[in-house]
């Protein structure tokens, strides 16, 4: 396969093959297009899955290191951005374990400030942005959101994350997680409920 158009926007199959090339700079540059176009969306992922920024952070660079140790496995079956996030989450689950490993041995407060992708907490906005007060609001809710999601089982986060969030269609989610299309639909409606009691408790209305 000819290399890709450089001066265009190469498709993940183009920036693939590249990468199988052999050619040293071309499979450097191509992985470096695909790290650059997916990253954000891994982070992300991973974030919502293990709950820690700086795990998160450590689960994405894993996931790329595997990536492209065992691009040649990659088929072209499903689309390369549907065989990352599988990837992605697997390691994610295995960084879940070791968070849950270490706050086994350490206190956990619920109250703690929630870092953000941006590293930054979200509890106490700078006191010179416009609206700080709407601003802390909405901080509020994101951190119950946060808080509630963590509390879902562990399959049902998943689900959440890759239907909702990453907007996975349901074959998909199958296929990621090896499971039936009809269990990925029962375990999104029982995580979205899950979510909604958790909010009216955390709001006083149950």
């Amino acid at each position: 396969m000819s290399a890709p158009r450089w001066d265009e926007e190469p498709e993940d199959g183009e920036l693939v093959s590249a990468c199988r090339s052999g050619d040293a700079e071309s499979s450097a540059r191509a992985f470096e297009c695909l790290l650059l176009r997916h990253q954000k969306a891994m982070l992300n992922l991973a974030y919502r899955v293990v709950g820690d920024y700086d795990e998160a952070c450590e689960v994405v660079q894993d996931a790329f290191v595997a990536a492209y140790k065992h691009l040649g496995t990659f088929r072209g079956e499903a689309r390369f951005s549907t065989w990352l996030t599988t990837i992605t989450l697997n390691h994610a689950r295995n960084g879940l374990a070791r968070i849950k490993a270490r706050r086994s041995h350490e206190a956990y407060s619920l109250d703690a400030a929630m870092k953000t992708e941006d590293g930054e907490l979200r509890q106490d906005p700078p006191s010179q942005a416009p609206s700080a007060l709407k601003q802390m609001e909405e901080a509020t809710v994101r951190q119950q959101i946060k808080s509630c999601l963590d509390t879902l089982p562990q399959d049902f986060r998943e689900v959440l994350v890759l239907r909702d969030l990453q907007e996975h269609s349901y074959e998909e989610i199958g296929a990621m997680l090896k499971v039936r299309e009809g269990t990925v639909k029962s375990r999104l409606f029982r995580a979205r409920e899950g979510i909604k009691d958790c909010l009216k408790r955390a709001m006083g209305v149950l």
